[in-house]
């Protein structure tokens, strides 16, 4: 099987990458690079599957050095012509999208970078797809799509219809356009709804990272709601597996479908929507204490009221998952957290 994965810098997609190319599978790696957060994780990612920072060159194959298996691209999904090129050269069998322009509070103030990255690159994903014969496409959406929906746990089923971002609007677009495809097309597509992804080589964009940073620099953390959030923290090898198993088992087209029914995370096409999450929502006060007791300091915490575009909880409804895939994520906050710091202070040499 030969399966081109977006976002192989990024965080998901790295660790993706590493456990398809264990299993045997041909990858394709493609990333932008971009510099949206310090590239220096992203290059570190890079170079543990076996790709040199200094042989990087856009719209160049590169060989890896640690996986024969294994090749990655610099590549914008902008970049429609070379992008169709790399489909045409490489024959793959799926696709699995994870590149992105992520971050709720970026998009307040860039939104150009999530028309361009999420929304042009998105259907130029579906335009090859489309035109090469892919098996099916796998691809990342997000528990944000969800936005003021007050029922949880949050369902498939549960309309989405209201964001609260433009990062989160994007993202119900996608599910939107890959409906569209899957119907017209007869493609194959599966979006994945991420709560809250966690764990070695994550973002240094997201809580996890700037608590531990700035708890070891003793510095001030900054803790929104005043501390009244809760999230769905969801450790990475548990999306990871969760990813591969959906990738393993395409939707197939359902004749008996009634579009009179609840259920907008299933169609008459070969389409499919599923929520990823731990399933078990953590106070936002207890995921700093977990990181407090593994550092063994305590937060100076700045209060703060909740930002523009963030929701107060999330709490992913898996049922689906379960049913169809046989599969649940289980790894507790504590074990995801300690794994974490263990990196953390490993890839910065913290004393």
């Amino acid at each position: 099987m030969k399966i081109l994965i977006t976002g192989t810098a990024g965080f998901i997609g790295f660790h993706l990458a590493e456990k398809l190319l264990k299993r045997g599978e041909q990858v394709v790696g493609l990333d932008s690079i971009n510099d949206y957060y310090d590239v220096r994780v992203k290059y570190g990612r890079l170079e543990k599957t076996g790709i040199s920072k200094d042989d990087i060159q856009y719209n160049q194959l590169i060989q890896s050095t640690v996986y024969p298996n294994y090749q990655f691209i610099q590549l914008n999904l902008e970049d429609k012509d070379n992008l169709n090129q790399l489909f045409e050269s490489q024959k793959f069998d799926k696709v699995i999208n994870l590149a992105a322009q992520a971050g709720v509070r970026y998009s307040l103030t860039n939104p150009d970078a999530y028309i361009d990255a999420n929304i042009v690159g998105f259907i130029n994903i579906l335009e090859c797809c489309r035109h090469h014969q892919i098996k099916h496409l796998t691809y990342a959406s997000s528990s944000s799509v969800y936005g003021l929906n007050k029922d949880q746990p949050f369902s498939t089923k549960d309309n989405v219809d209201h964001p609260v971002s433009l990062y989160a609007a994007t993202k119900k677009s996608n599910e939107l356009m890959a409906h569209t495809y899957s119907h017209l097309f007869k493609i194959p597509t599966t979006g994945l709804r991420f709560f809250t992804v966690y764990g070695p080589w994550g973002r240094p964009d997201m809580a996890l990272f700037l608590f531990t940073k700035a708890m070891i620099e003793d510095k001030p953390i900054d803790v929104f709601n005043y501390g009244e959030m809760q999230r769905d923290f969801t450790y990475i090898d548990d999306i990871v597996e969760g990813v591969i198993r959906v990738n393993d088992n395409p939707p197939k087209e359902n004749p008996e479908w009634d579009p009179s029914s609840d259920d907008a995370s299933i169609s008459s096409a070969p389409y499919k929507v599923y929520n990823i999450g731990n399933n078990n929502p953590v106070k936002l006060m207890d995921f700093i204490s977990t990181i407090e007791k593994k550092l063994g300091k305590t937060a100076k915490k700045n209060m703060l009221p909740i930002q523009a575009g963030d929701v107060p909880s999330t709490y992913a409804d898996v049922h689906d998952l379960i049913r169809d895939l046989d599969y649940k994520p289980e790894t507790s906050i504590e074990e995801g957290i300690d794994k974490f710091v263990d990196w953390y202070l490993e890839f910065f040499e913290v004393e």
